[in-house]
């Protein structure tokens, strides 16, 4: 079985896919550090290098090809247009012929921005403080991006809203949900 996380940035995915991997004994992987991985380079070094995003994204959904093309039971936390683009068309490839789940976590643009990050080109890390004019600004793109991906996230097999729930039980939180919709021989693959 293979457990595909889909939401938009800082929403929590990769935390979230790790402990959810952890707790079901499942290997766990971040696509964007995959991507980083099997181009060898960071993200925004990639991106320079396509024509446009969408250029990018058929880059990158190879390498989600690769992940769902290994066949094993694991957690992949995806980007923000993980139903969207090139990257659905991977996903509705592999769905033909594999237990695979996509799983779109939502949160409220409020702790989305709490937990934004800021990274350089070469994917190091940056802080930068942000005042109420800079939050007002980002929760207007948080809000932007939410919009725009809102169909994809639709394709979702599974909806899982965080807002309000402690982080240690968002894990069991999305096992619940999957044992009460999938068959049990593929919940007994999780335990």
């Amino acid at each position: 079985m293979i457990l595909y996380l889909v939401g938009i940035s800082c929403v929590g995915k990769t935390t979230i896919g790790k402990m959810l991997a952890e707790k079901i004994h499942f290997p766990f992987f971040d696509l964007d550090i995959e991507i980083q991985n099997y181009y060898n380079k960071p993200i925004e070094r990639i991106q320079d290098e396509c024509f446009s995003m969408n250029g990018y994204r058929e880059k990158a959904s190879k390498v989600l090809d690769c992940l769902f093309a290994k066949n094993i039971d694991s957690v992949i936390s995806g980007t923000p247009s993980g139903l969207k683009f090139s990257y659905l068309q991977v996903y509705k490839k592999h769905k033909a012929d594999k237990d695979l789940y996509s799983i779109q976590i939502n949160d409220s643009y409020e702790n989305v921005l709490d937990r934004l990050k800021f990274y350089d080109k070469d994917s190091n890390p940056i802080i930068e403080k942000l005042d109420d004019s800079k939050k007002n600004r980002y929760l207007k793109v948080i809000k932007a991006d939410y919009n725009f991906y809102r169909d994809s996230y639709n394709r979702a097999d599974f909806k899982i809203d965080i807002n309000n729930t402690r982080l240690i039980d968002i894990p069991n939180l999305i096992i619940n949900e999957l044992q009460n919709t999938i068959s049990i021989a593929s919940y007994q693959q999780m335990v």
